[in-house]
C-alpha cells in the first residue's frame, strides 16, 4: 500500500483519471445490466446452492 504524503505530484497526476476515462465511466454507469446466456443472472435458488470452490480456512485472521 502506498501512502498518498509520499507521492509526489507527477505521481499524483498519473494515477487521476483523464477526461476521457471519466466520461467512459459516467456512460458506463448508465448502462443497464445485461446477462447472456453463458452468464445469465443468479437466482434465488441458485445462489442456495451455490458452493465456494476454496472454502476458507479455520483460524484465518480475515475470516
Amino acid at each position: 500500500m502506498v501512502n498518498r504524503n509520499d507521492l509526489t505530484k507527477e505521481q499524483m497526476k498519473e494515477l487521476a483519471f483523464t477526461q476521457a476515462e471519466l466520461e467512459e465511466l459516467a456512460a458506463a454507469r448508465s448502462m443497464p445490466i445485461t446477462f447472456d446466456e453463458d452468464c445469465p443472472e443468479t437466482t434465488p435458488e441458485r445462489a442456495i446452492r451455490f458452493h465456494r470452490v476454496n472454502p476458507p480456512r479455520g483460524g484465518s485472521r480475515y475470516a
